[in-house]
């Protein structure tokens, strides 16, 4: 069992900037990836970005790439998402997750084994 929880949401003008935290517990952090992923109301859940075992390998969604920021501390156990120029399509619940299929990296939200309650990023224009 993993137990994630998410932390650092907010509300931010557009243009602002967020870091948001997951700290996770349960298991070895460094044997499984972690990603963030977000859910505006009326939408499907999406992939936001992923992060290897051991930070050596990052993947992010068009949409946020150049902007948003993943890295992880496994000596915290934690994993961060620094989120910078943000706009108002931001605007969701940011979820982290926990893949212990590290052999292959999915954006699929299906192929994710654990996830946090997730925290609320508003942007306003």
């Amino acid at each position: 069992q993993v137990q994630l929880v998410e932390s650092g949401g907010g509300l931010v003008q557009a243009g602002g900037s967020l870091r948001l935290s997951c700290s996770a517990s349960g298991r070895t952090f460094s044997s499984y990836a972690m990603a963030w992923f977000r859910q505006a109301p009326g939408k499907e859940r999406e992939f936001v970005a992923r992060i290897s075992q051991l930070g050596r390998n990052t993947y992010y969604s068009d949409s946020v790439k150049g902007r948003f920021t993943i890295s992880r501390d496994n000596a915290k156990n934690t994993v961060y998402l620094a989120m910078n120029s943000l706009k108002p399509e931001d605007t969701a619940v940011y979820y982290c997750a926990a893949d212990f299929h590290v052999l292959i990296v999915s954006t699929a939200p299906s192929e994710y084994d654990y996830w946090g309650q997730g925290t609320q990023v508003t942007v306003s224009s």
